[in-house]
């Protein structure tokens, strides 16, 4: 008799429990929709930040899409221009060249840049057969300029170059251009000196593909 109480307690209590748990559900699916609905969306704002990270980075060199001969023709024709410049000590050719950045320098201003040069009798004819050799591949900078360094191998000097060329007419311009002399003897061991050979009378040899220095007159 004290059994039944119990059991029917029991009973209605597992029905009760049964009977809440839809509406509970229902209740939970509402509060889930609301809360998503009030959030924000989680996927823009790492975007957003992504975006923003890529903004604030700074641009790197990319490479240039140009073959071998497109960059020997740029490094001689530029060098070549120099050299006859230095020649001549007329550096109206070698501006028009350039770039209307480097055409902002008058060939006066070009005749006192490269005056130390004409000084020393700088001799650049020896690239015209010589195959420059690059440290610096060809790359574009982030201003869009185009930019290499290499040099010409020779003996007992070399010539060390970097040029900047600037797009101007649908065309690489020279925009920059630095060359220098250095050493590209083997060095001899430690000994005794050896007296020079003295110098000679002969006339002028036909030229020859190295670069170098000659006496000026």
């Amino acid at each position: 008799m004290r059994i039944a109480p119990i059991l029917a307690l029991a009973g209605a209590a597992t029905f009760i429990a049964f009977s809440r748990a839809p509406a509970q559900q229902d209740a939970a699916k509402q509060e889930t929709s609301q809360a998503q609905a009030e959030a924000p969306p989680k996927q823009q704002r790492p975007r957003a930040k992504q975006h923003a990270a890529n903004a604030d980075r700074p641009k790197q060199p990319r490479p240039a899409g140009i073959d071998r001969n497109g960059v020997i023709i740029l490094v001689k024709s530029a060098l070549m221009a120099l050299d006859q410049a230095n020649k001549t000590g007329n550096y109206t050719v070698l501006r028009d060249l350039g770039s209307p950045g480097f055409q902002a320098n008058t060939a006066a201003r070009l005749a006192e840049i490269f005056a130390s040069q004409r000084k020393r009798g700088l001799d650049l004819a020896g690239v015209a057969v010589l195959e420059p050799q690059l440290t610096l591949l060809p790359q574009i900078e982030p201003n869009g300029m185009l930019h290499m360094a290499g040099f010409f191998p020779s003996v007992p000097m070399r010539l060390n170059f970097e040029l900047l060329f600037a797009p101007a007419d649908h065309q690489w311009k020279l925009f920059g251009i630095s060359v220098d002399l250095g050493d590209n003897s083997p060095q001899a061991p430690d000994g005794p000196q050896t007296q020079a050979p003295a110098a000679s009378t002969e006339t002028p040899a036909a030229p020859a593909a190295v670069i170098g220095v000659k006496p000026v007159q």
